[in-house]
């Protein structure tokens, strides 16, 4: 198996956190599978089956190598990390956020801060503490930035043609729409849609890690119909094929945990994203 980029620096060694030490492979050192530090530069191949691809491609086999991408796409196919209180502290990863992600009893802190300061803002023996207020505040006066909502994140169930579902079509006439905002701020890529009878916008764009992400809004008087639950349903025929798509909903908002989960959306992590940049 390859060495993943990004792959465990560190893991915290505190008071209940049991080590787990990785390659710490830097970012010059993992260029490509088979590569041993040979420092290979952006125009060369630098991922399966690519030749000479140049940038863009280097940039795609970043975000499906970060070690934050393999665990997320484990997650998906239901391999998911020890549940053995580790902190796993890796390099900032590919979009425009840092973040902090909770599996079970497994965090994963992904930001370009050094592993010792985790440590001692971690003495806790609960593995809760991560995603604690206090340390999410902590690291975000570090990143000079502010910390973002605790988000569940659910994945979309591979899409079924033969399914009786509301067409999408393509409205990225919408774009500039005041509701995609946020989508404007923290996602790349974007690309809007709505059914014929136009009750909903959704939205895609590539996020955390360069993962493709989703988000909706009803129309108020559509609201509760279980409309939202078809349309999160046909959405992933709109994805790109092959890639998995990921969901994120405020815990707190029962009503759109039920739809996702109704429509087959699996819950696999929760996150809180710290902003770098702001194109707005």
């Amino acid at each position: 198996m390859s060495r993943a980029f990004g792959s465990v620096r560190e893991a915290t060694q505190v008071q209940g956190y049991r080590s787990r030490l990785g390659s710490g492979a830097s970012r010059s050192e993992a260029v490509g599978p088979g590569k041993k530090g040979s420092g290979a530069s952006r125009s060369e191949a630098v991922g399966p089956g690519k030749k000479g691809s140049g940038a863009s491609s280097y940039s795609a086999w970043v975000a499906e190598t970060h070690a934050l991408s393999v665990l997320l796409r484990d997650a998906v196919a239901g391999r998911f990390p020890p549940a053995d209180g580790t902190v796993q502290v890796l390099p900032s990863p590919p979009g425009r956020s840092d973040a902090v992600v909770s599996f079970t009893a497994h965090n994963v802190i992904a930001a370009d801060l050094d592993q010792g300061e985790i440590v001692q803002r971690l003495p806790s023996q609960d593995p809760g503490e991560p995603m604690s207020a206090q340390f999410l505040a902590w690291l975000a006066g570090r990143l000079g930035t502010h910390a973002g909502m605790i988000d569940l994140v659910m994945v979309a169930p591979a899409p079924d043609p033969a399914e009786d579902l509301p067409d999408l079509v393509s409205r990225d006439d919408l774009l500039d729409h005041p509701r995609l905002s946020r989508s404007r701020r923290y996602r790349t890529d974007l690309h809007c849609y709505s059914d014929r009878e136009d009750r909903a916008l959704l939205v895609l764009g590539k996020g955390l890690a360069d993962r493709w992400e989703m988000g909706i809004e009803l129309k108020p008087e559509f609201r509760g119909t279980g409309l939202g639950r078809l349309l999160v349903r046909a959405t992933p025929r709109v994805a790109p094929p092959g890639e998995p798509l990921f969901a994120q909903i405020s815990p707190g908002n029962v009503a759109s945990v039920r739809a996702f989960l109704a429509a087959g959306y699996k819950p696999i992590c929760s996150e809180v994203l710290f902003l770098r940049t702001d194109p707005a």
